[in-house]
């Protein structure tokens, strides 16, 4: 009895500690003197600094840009120049500073668009301005001296390499094929005149040496040059996989932008309708909590103390995770952790029924106990897992929304399975339950039973 009870307790400890670490932002020392939330978001333990929130509910800039693709013949060809255009978007906006940007494509009325949603980011120029430049792809050769000799001895570092004159604007397009003798993929890239002739000038200087290819300034690729190449045309052969080369391709028609996409619509949402949102979210999440909380006293008694007990534990432990990971919190993302919170308490309740049962059949209530969470583990184990694919594949398959949600559900029922089975089973054998008396039982009792 000691050991349960010492288990329980250091339940409760961590239950306690991972609730002082999530409200560590309102905290006093390091609530006084913050201007914002993005202030708090830089120079503090990442404890301190408040929860990332989605664009709903704490405002920001959504951007729609229509791409023209008639240039483009086939549906692959769409499909894989979208794919790079996302790409290099997602990087600016990162680069521009933007947390958990949201950059996605789809297909209106066979329309392809790109959707930007910038969270905290309410200058609407700057990020349009940041989104419309084309990213910069230039071809970089070693270090030479005014003699022509090489000065690098090594290419480890990305400072060895100079620009050239070759840059993205002179590729027409790059594309993914397979080795004939070995299978192996390979990346075709094709110039146009003027880059052509600049390719072949480098490619005869620096035969023997490397090449670096550089894409906003990082490296992406350095090939080794093993002969002149003329005709615009050149292959980089390596150890690559095809997911890699196909990521490669990407990235050289990104630099090279072959889809032009013009701004179709802008929004801001303020940071007041964003707080409105948020204040309405978490009054949602309490007033469902505590509805959850005074059934279970009231219908299960002094187990459903235990199951609120539990329950705090749940809320924030999932509530640490989520500022952990980080997981950006939208008004979906917080609907499937209420929803979450009811299903840790159906795991609490088909433990509470079924220890009912075992007492109804005349069990003691150790047994009862014992038999309860035993019998009701197959039945919490089905429904969780049924639960969690379900989640697997709304994340894998849904838009940035219901990624949110199936985020957020799936990280709850994990750790609903830990509370409702580890926290709950400790905290109730902790509690002196040996005797049979009236009062016990009807303290172990649930319904309206006696």
């Amino acid at each position: 009895m000691a050991k349960v009870r010492i288990l329980a307790l250091v339940i409760l400890l961590v239950g306690a500690l991972a609730g002082f670490l999530d409200a560590g932002e309102f905290l006093p020392p390091f609530r006084e003197g913050r201007a914002s939330p993005a202030e708090a978001d830089g120079g503090l333990p990442w404890w301190v600094r408040p929860f990332r929130l989605g664009l709903d509910l704490q405002g920001g800039t959504h951007l729609v840009y229509k791409a023209d693709t008639s240039r483009l013949s086939s549906q692959q060809e769409i499909t894989e120049a979208m794919a790079g255009v996302r790409d290099v978007i997602e990087r600016r906006v990162n680069f521009f500073g933007v947390a958990e940007p949201v950059v996605q494509t789809e297909n209106v009325g066979g329309e392809r668009r790109l959707i930007v949603e910038l969270a905290g980011v309410f200058d609407i120029k700057e990020a349009i301005k940041s989104i419309g430049e084309t990213p910069y792809l230039e071809f970089r050769e070693l270090k030479r001296g005014s003699d022509g000799k090489i000065l690098a001895t090594s290419t480890a570092d990305a400072k060895d390499f100079v620009p050239t004159e070759l840059s993205g604007k002179y590729l027409s397009r790059a594309t993914l094929g397979f080795d004939q003798t070995t299978g192996s993929p390979e990346v075709f890239l094709e110039f146009n005149d003027d880059g052509a002739n600049f390719f072949e000038k480098i490619t005869e200087r620096n035969v023997g040496k490397p090449v670096a290819v550089f894409l906003d300034g990082v490296p992406i690729s350095i090939p080794t040059v093993q002969e002149r190449i003329s005709g615009g045309s050149a292959q980089i052969t390596g150890r690559f996989t095809q997911d890699e080369a196909r990521d490669l391709v990407r990235r050289f028609n990104a630099g090279a932008l072959p889809i032009p996409i013009s701004l179709l619509s802008q929004q801001s949402v303020g940071a007041s309708l964003g707080k409105e949102a948020l204040l309405k979210s978490l009054l949602a999440a309490i007033y469902g909590t505590l509805a959850v909380m005074i059934f279970m006293i009231l219908w299960y008694r002094l187990p459903g103390i235990i199951a609120v007990f539990a329950l705090g534990v749940y809320g924030a432990l999932a509530l640490f995770l989520f500022k952990l990971i980080p997981v950006t919190l939208s008004s979906a993302g917080i609907a499937g952790f209420i929803l979450s919170i009811g299903m840790a308490v159906d795991a609490n309740i088909l433990i509470f029924e079924r220890m009912k049962e075992e007492l109804h059949f005349g069990r003691s209530l150790d047994t009862a106990m014992t038999e309860g969470f035993r019998r009701a583990w197959t039945s919490i184990r089905d429904s969780n897992v049924s639960s969690l694919i379900t989640s697997v594949i709304l994340y894998w398959f849904g838009t940035s929304l219901v990624r949110g949600f199936a985020l957020t559900l799936g990280l709850g029922i994990l750790v609903s399975m830990f509370t409702a089975i580890t926290a709950s089973r400790y905290f109730l054998r902790s509690l002196p339950h040996t005797g049979a008396g009236r009062l016990t039982r009807f303290l172990f009792s649930a319904g309206l039973s006696k």
